[in-house]
Order: C-alpha cells, then sequence, then structure tokens
C-alpha cells in the first residue's frame, strides 16, 4: 500500500509537467487508432508542441513499431528507477512494454490487476519532462486499462474519439461517448479513420459507409475533428515503421491530421494556430 501511494505521488509529480494529457479512445478494434494516435502526435510536434505518447495498450503494442523502434529497443533507466522515453522524429517522445519485450512474438499473459500496476509504474517513473502534449493510446474497450488512466490522472484534459464511418463502429463509438460522460471526463472530439478512398480517376468511394462521425458528432454536441481517408501507403509506411505523416506531407491525410491538431490545440489551448503571429503582425 504505501508504495501505491508513493507512485500515485510520482504521478501528481509528473503530471504536473505536461500541460495536456489525452487519452486516444476507439472501444473497437480495427479502427486504426494506434496509427491515428502517432499521426497526431507528428502533427502537435510539427505544430511546435512537445510531445510524448504513452502506449498504454499492455496486450498489443504496436506504437514502437510504427515509429521504426524495434520490440525490444529498451528504454534508459537509473538505479532509482526511473525511466527516459525513447525520442524519434518529429521530437516525439515514447515509453511503452513494447521497448521492453523480447520478441515480437511474446505475449503478455496479465490479469487486470497486473496491468493496473504496469500503467501505474510507467505513469509514475517514466520521466517525461515538461511536455505539452502527452497522448495515451488504449486499447479498444472500457475496461481495467480505461478505467486506470481515467483514475490515475484525475486531471485528465480529456478523450479523442476514434472511430469508421460503418454502422457498428457508431453503435460501439456511443458505448465510448457514456462511458466518458459516466466518469465525467471532457469529450475533445472525434476523428473518422478509412472515411473515404480517392480513386485514379478522382472519384470518391465511400468504402465503410459515409457520415457516420459526423452524425454522431452532431447529435452528442462533440466537435468532429475530421476524416482521414484510406490511402495504400498508410499501410506501407507503418510496416516500414516510418512515419506516413512525415513520408507523405502533401497527402490529403497528412493534410487532414493537420487540421485535427489545430482544432485541438483551439480546443484545449482556446487558441487558433498562428493567431499570436497574427497580432503581432497586425
Amino acid at each position: 500500500m504505501k508504495k501505491i501511494q508513493e507512485e500515485q505521488k510520482l504521478i501528481v509529480q509528473r503530471m504536473r509537467k505536461i500541460k495536456y494529457k489525452i487519452a486516444i479512445l476507439s472501444n473497437k478494434g480495427g479502427v486504426g487508432k494506434s496509427f491515428v494516435t502517432v499521426s497526431l502526435a507528428g502533427a502537435l510536434a510539427v505544430s511546435g508542441r512537445k510531445v510524448g505518447i504513452l502506449d498504454g495498450d499492455i496486450h498489443g503494442p504496436t506504437i514502437h513499431k510504427m515509429l521504426g523502434l524495434p520490440t525490444g529497443f529498451g528504454m534508459l533507466a537509473r538505479p532509482d528507477g526511473t525511466i527516459f522515453p525513447v525520442e524519434v522524429p518529429p521530437g516525439i517522445k515514447l515509453a511503452s512494454l513494447g521497448l521492453l519485450l523480447p520478441e515480437d512474438e511474446t505475449p503478455i499473459i496479465w490479469r487486470g490487476s497486473l496491468k493496473t500496476t504496469a500503467l501505474r509504474e510507467l505513469l509514475a517513473y517514466t520521466d517525461w519532462g515538461e511536455l505539452d502534449y502527452l497522448l495515451i493510446d488504449l486499447p479498444p474497450g472500457t475496461g481495467d486499462e480505461q478505467l486506470t488512466i481515467a483514475q490515475l490522472i484525475p486531471d485528465l484534459t480529456g478523450f479523442i474519439l476514434v472511430t469508421i464511418p460503418s454502422d457498428v463502429s457508431k453503435v460501439i463509438v456511443k458505448k465510448a461517448i457514456a462511458f466518458a460522460n459516466r466518469l465525467n471526463k471532457r469529450i475533445i472530439g472525434i476523428i473518422e479513420n478509412m472515411a473515404y478512398f480517392k480513386c485514379p480517376d478522382g472519384s470518391i468511394q465511400y468504402i465503410f459507409g459515409k457520415g457516420a462521425a459526423e452524425d454522431l458528432a452532431k447529435e452528442y454536441g462533440i466537435p468532429f475533428l475530421g476524416q482521414i481517408p484510406i490511402d495504400p501507403r498508410i499501410r506501407e509506411a507503418n510496416d516500414r515503421g516510418k512515419l506516413f505523416f512525415l513520408e507523405y506531407p502533401e497527402s490529403e491525410a497528412a493534410k487532414a491530421f493537420l487540421k485535427a491538431a489545430e482544432k485541438i490545440i483551439e480546443i484545449v489551448e482556446g487558441k487558433k494556430e498562428g493567431s499570436d503571429e497574427a497580432e503581432a503582425s497586425g
């Protein structure tokens, strides 16, 4: 009990140095949540923010692979237990259990209590330094990991919900909305991944449906952060461990992430990107 109390105090101290703590929630697998997390982190970093990612997906950590770090890469640690996240371009700090596993195929076979302990220790002992944003990538669902993060970070800025434009995903996202409301946590916005596919001839195909996320945003009064199109290069970049956002900056998907980051900044910081410069020049 004493160790837990000490770790909780450490978490409070660590989180004081981080302005905004945002958890990325999908409640459904297969919607590209981790890809959205790394891309939003990249867009925020390019916008001049100091950004970190905590990979809270205990059983299936993939953030490190998307950022080009092999499983088992490791994280620096001091004798007192302090862990230092790994930093990758464009200035994203990452802490993940995936960096500590010996092999890709190594499963983490833990019950809820062990997962809670792991997340608490990652939050307590990871020295992020001063950050503007900490994005916490969560697994699908509304269980142990999601509750643990919400309880251990009482000043959590809020959730960003990720969905795809299908009726099934729409129903599942409603549960995520109810989850956030039940915990009295803010929903910063909803982003729709795999929204459409633009054919070589310029025509648009809505493969998984159309407008579900925007409809949800209007129904619940949640900010709509935008649509991310399907792009075959996303899979290719993820598999190579290259940040799609940096590899293809002129793509529609990359531009959509930049706009989403601008909206997030406006929502949580209360100002539009470039407003300071505009005021100064005016």
